[in-house]
């Protein structure tokens, strides 16, 4: 009898650590193919500021990123040369707070979410919600949400 309940317990608790792994290598395994949006700004749309993405824990060989961004008036738009590494549920972050370098920078602002990102590489748009004050915001940050870790911060450079 002893041995039945070890074997269901194994396998109940084997099964689910299968799935949480499952679900967490999906994206390395099965990464998105990279993205070629083209910038969608509006007509009226002017740039903003300018940055580029960067590996801010050299020691952290997963969570990094590369490439350039623009920030239109109305939209922040990833360059062709974006690029960070694999992982679940990462998000675009405009972030109220300059040389952002660890996950608690991000943690403790009222950073505006601008969506899911859609590819770990190539060009993207994501429209900026009416009403938000730019120069408020000096960092964009690719953020895991799933694990509330920082992948890659942008600071900002505005231009005149």
């Amino acid at each position: 009898m002893r041995w039945l309940l070890a074997f269901l317990f194994g396998a109940v608790f084997g099964a689910a650590g299968g799935v949480a792994l499952g679900f967490f290598l999906f994206p390395f395994v099965f990464p998105p193919p990279p993205a070629t949006e083209t910038l969608q700004a509006s007509n009226d749309s002017r740039l903003v500021a300018k940055g580029t993405f960067i590996h801010a824990n050299p020691s952290d060989p997963i969570h990094y990123g590369s490439g350039g961004v623009s920030v239109y008036s109305d939209t922040v738009f990833l360059n062709e040369d974006f690029e960070v590494g694999p992982g679940p549920k990462y998000h675009v972050y405009l972030v109220p707070k300059a040389s952002i370098r660890s996950s608690a920078d991000v943690e403790d602002t009222m950073f505006v979410d601008l969506g899911q990102l859609r590819a770990f590489q190539g060009s993207q748009n994501y429209t900026i919600p009416a009403g938000v004050d730019l120069n408020l915001y000096q960092s964009v940050v690719i953020w895991c949400e799933h694990f509330s870790v920082l992948i890659s911060p942008a600071d900002l450079d505005f231009e005149t």
